[in-house]
């Protein structure tokens, strides 16, 4: 799909969108990637990112993608680009659709954070069921089943044969996910949040053996792949949380982003679970566990980490929003979705504990 506004030649050239100098970023491509961009560069933030910010960039005839953490607040372990770029950089051979990794810059002095360059692939990041219900329903089927059977080509995937042996720390990777989260709440916390800290509480009380380890997304649903015109998956995008760990977790945050629409209409989150024809949470297990071979016995707990862990990133999100730290629209409701985040999470551990 291609967005003919970016590959005409604007009027200001050297107009920078919020957090990325267009000059500096071309003075960095024309040394670590000659050739890949050429002439005055137009750029513009991408629609959609509520984390770390992502930019179309342009010379008039290509575009590529620019990533960089977020403005203003950013967490300690988050965003760290670095990272980001070596998983997908990885994954390149594997049945793994990924974009083509161009650039990685460590250095914040060159545009104002590290960030890198990828490939800008064709697809349409499905986000509302009002993009999606067009299609019909057994083409709705097919895509999200698709996403399911790419989250277990992901967890398939041999860490060591990919080079990402030492990408994380498997053993203990639930108990510190459960700490980090706390953390990165109390970084964020600056209002009441009922129930927050019972959930923390139960989660450190009930962590289940794990699994065996896989290359784990950390932030896996529909709107964070691109899909073609064909309905097939052409990238996995937003890889800002992987790590290796217990795949379950990636399991349980899809059917959390699932039901999330289901439990609230106020807040801008993504609906496609309400699609005719889209897979249900039952049946997501059903896929993923015939298709994986993995025990899904211990779930619930990995529902209510998982609803913890939304309720955590998008109080971080309402925070940013409270300080003026946030590019684009879309973020004034966003911190009434923590309540009922919370409830799901206590509803979900009460009943791995029965």
């Amino acid at each position: 799909m291609t967005d003919p506004d970016l590959h005409a030649r604007p009027e200001t050239p050297d107009a920078d969108p919020p957090g990325l100098d267009l000059r500096r970023l071309a003075a960095f491509l024309a040394t670590e990637a000659p050739g890949l961009l050429t002439g005055p560069l137009a750029g513009r933030v991408v629609a959609g990112g509520k984390s770390n910010l992502t930019y179309e960039v342009g010379d008039g005839s290509r575009s590529v993608i620019v990533r960089r953490p977020p403005l203003g607040h950013v967490l300690a372990t988050a965003h760290d680009m670095g990272r980001e770029h070596r998983v997908i950089t990885a994954l390149r051979d594997t049945a793994v659709p990924v974009p083509t990794t161009y650039a990685v810059c460590a250095d914040p002095d060159v545009i104002g954070a590290p960030f890198y360059v990828m490939e800008r692939v064709a697809g349409t990041p499905y986000r509302f069921a009002t993009q999606l219900a067009p299609i019909g329903p057994d083409r709705v089927r097919a895509i999200s089943e698709r996403m399911v059977d790419t989250l277990v080509a992901l967890h398939s995937v041999d860490p060591e044969s990919v080079g990402l042996g030492d990408f994380g720390r498997p053993e203990g990777f639930l108990e510190r996910q459960v700490r980090r989260w706390k953390q990165q709440l109390d970084a964020s916390r600056s209002r009441a949040l009922p129930g927050i800290d019972e959930l923390h509480e139960r989660l450190a009380e009930s962590v289940p053996a794990q699994g065996d380890p896989a290359i784990v997304h950390g932030d896996f649903r529909l709107d964070n792949l691109l899909v073609t015109d064909a309905d097939e998956v052409s990238a996995v995008l937003d890889w800002e949380m992987a790590t290796i760990g217990d795949p379950l977790t990636d399991v349980a945050l899809l059917e959390a982003y699932q039901t999330l629409p289901l439990m609230m209409d106020s807040v801008a989150v993504s609906d496609v679970s309400r699609t005719p024809g889209f897979i249900t949470g039952p049946e997501l297990r059903q896929r993923y566990a015939a298709a994986s071979g993995r025990d899904l016995t211990h779930l619930s707990f990995h529902l209510g980490l998982a609803y913890f862990k939304l309720a955590v990133i998008l109080e971080g999100i309402h925070y940013r929003y409270t300080q003026g730290q946030t590019v684009g629209s879309g973020f004034a409701r966003i911190g009434e979705a923590t309540g009922p985040l919370v409830v799901a999470g206590l509803r979900a551990v009460h009943a791995e504990e029965d």
